[in-house]
């Protein structure tokens, strides 16, 4: 303890009267005025006084620190924080639906709360938040382009705006309510495209055509340096074909930076877009044209620099076959081919006869995973030309005329052959909703040898016409020979019933897609739905 001294004032050094003893204290263990208790009662407040002052001799008592649980880090430390933003963004992925909920449901509700974690989180997650933009009515764009317009850098975030699962009747019954409530206009989608400039994918669809006007398309073609995927999925619409037609009057650059274009079912586009479009996409890598008028001027005038790994040319009428052959045989473009599609609706158009197709199959690339010659006219010594591609493909859609007999030497060697020799198939799709009625003999599917028993396996799906199906539904025979009948929309398949783990038919070629049989290209990996996963898999060519 500090020893205590009389101090004597400025003006009497030599009283002893006055003056003062510091520290201000007169004996040992003396705490101040405040200790003395009066009547049970602590009467004086001057040893506090004194503290404040810092004139005590003992120091305040530092508060305690707690001590740092070693299981919870510190703010900021903790292991998923310190982690690199790449690994962080991937982990957070896997939070992101690309499928929203129906209705009007809250979604996003993980990354909403995880935003609120910590601030390097919060930035990780902003990320995946805004990243990939799937639209399902007006009042989520609405909010969207408000959050935009208010925080323009967040428009910098975003790579995909995704319609495909936009629903108009969500919110509103008719269109009178929908055009009064302005959500998305014309206007408003060509502002979203202002305040997006680093947009890399853009799909639409057949509900949001009425607003894709000329301006919306000249920003999408013109003015987004970035944009590699384009779908306009079943846009027909009279003022979408106007827009396209009043662009097409305008002057087109060389070159544009769209590699992955859908113009699926479009069916009242002009052949002249097409002719004016895709010479200039000269780093394409997938185009749909199912169901459009593409002719073989615009087919033949894709440019040698694109490398087409995905191509449909369904239902396209006003292609020749001869044309179509010699694209696939002489064209650089289309030599590393993953998925081909020149089915047709022989009801009403034929492309490939026979001839055509003892030509074709000869010349397809040994890339291929799916082929779909549905429609054609077909025999039995096209067969003999279909083995060696059975061996790399994964889908095959067969055209008509063929026996059950001859479609089951795809999966077993002739009795000419060396069992040796034999390479066993890689198919696990196979389409056969050409044969209707009679043409399908139903009773050689169940032989022992037949398309249906353990020897055609990998094969999992064989598609059938919807009178077949009516009629396997009913039979008990389809479930002893280990397969069920099942069907979705104007589609239906005999699926075989898996002995162990399923596969469940991710592929990277299908970018997204599960089922097997997707009749629409994808311009962008995510999980189908929406309209998309409807034109894909639920409807019929």
């Amino acid at each position: 303890m500090a020893e205590t001294q009389f101090m004597p004032p400025v003006t009497q050094p030599h009283s002893k009267l006055q003056g003062c003893w510091f520290p201000a204290v007169a004996a040992n263990n003396f705490h101040g005025w405040k200790q003395i208790d009066v009547k049970g009662k602590q009467a004086s407040r001057s040893y506090g006084d004194l503290q404040a002052l810092r004139m005590v001799w003992t120091p305040p008592t530092a508060p305690k620190k707690k001590p740092q649980d070693p299981v919870r880090p510190a703010p900021g430390q903790s292991p998923l924080e310190k982690l690199p933003m790449e690994i962080k963004n991937q982990i957070i992925d896997h939070l992101v639906l690309d499928i929203p909920p129906e209705g009007l449901a809250s979604r996003n509700a993980d990354l909403m709360a995880l935003l609120l974690t910590s601030r390097s989180m919060h930035s990780a997650t902003l990320n995946a938040l805004y990243r990939n933009i799937t639209i399902p009515h007006s009042r989520i764009f609405r909010k969207f382009l408000a959050h935009l317009s208010q925080n323009p850098e967040l428009g910098t975030i975003v790579r995909r705006l995704d319609f495909s699962h936009f629903n108009p009747t969500s919110l509103f019954t008719t269109a009178s309510e929908r055009a009064t409530t302005r959500n998305l206009t014309r206007e408003t989608l060509l502002q979203c495209l202002e305040l997006t400039p680093y947009l890399r994918e853009f799909l639409a669809q057949e509900y949001v055509d009425e607003d894709i006007d000329v301006h919306v398309l000249r920003k999408l073609f013109f003015g987004l340096e970035r944009l590699q995927g384009v779908d306009f999925c079943g846009c027909s619409s009279a003022p979408f074909k106007s827009a396209f037609e009043a662009l097409l009057a305008e002057e087109w650059p060389q070159t544009l930076t769209i590699s992955r274009l859908s113009l699926h079912r479009c069916i009242n586009l002009p052949s002249a877009v097409f002719e004016t479009l895709l010479p200039c996409l000269t780093n394409l890598t997938h185009l749909d044209v199912a169901g459009t008028r593409i002719t073989d001027k615009a087919l033949m005038s894709i440019p040698h620099t694109a490398r087409i790994t995905h191509l449909n040319l369904a239902k396209c009428k006003l292609l020749s076959s001869a044309a179509v052959i010699d694209f696939l045989t002489h064209h650089p473009a289309v030599k590393d081919l993953v998925y081909l599609s020149v089915a047709a609706d022989y009801r009403s158009y034929e492309l490939l006869d026979e001839e055509d197709l003892t030509q074709l199959i000869p010349v397809l690339p040994s890339s291929l995973r799916s082929l779909s010659l549905k429609g054609s006219k077909m025999n039995a010594s096209h067969i003999v030309l279909l083995r060696p591609l059975t061996k790399h493909l994964e889908e095959l859609s067969l055209g008509r005329r063929l026996k059950v007999e001859d479609i089951n030497r795809l999966f077993l060697p002739d009795e000419d052959m060396e069992q040796l020799d034999w390479v066993p198939h890689t198919l696990k799709y196979l389409d056969l909703s050409d044969y209707v009625g009679t043409t399908l003999n139903l009773s050689a599917l169940f032989g022992s040898a037949s398309l249906l028993s353990r020897h055609t396996a990998p094969l999992e799906v064989v598609e059938i016409a919807d009178d077949v199906y009516t009629r396997l539904s009913r039979t008990p025979a389809v479930k002893r020979a280990g397969w069920t009948a099942t069907d979705f929309g104007n589609r239906a398949w005999l699926v075989r019933n898996p002995e162990g783990v399923r596969d469940l038919g991710f592929r990277d070629w299908k970018m997204g897609a599960a089922f097997w049989g997707m009749r629409k290209i994808p311009v962008a990996f995510s999980n189908v739905g929406g309209m998309y996963g409807s034109y894909m898999f639920k409807r019929n060519l």
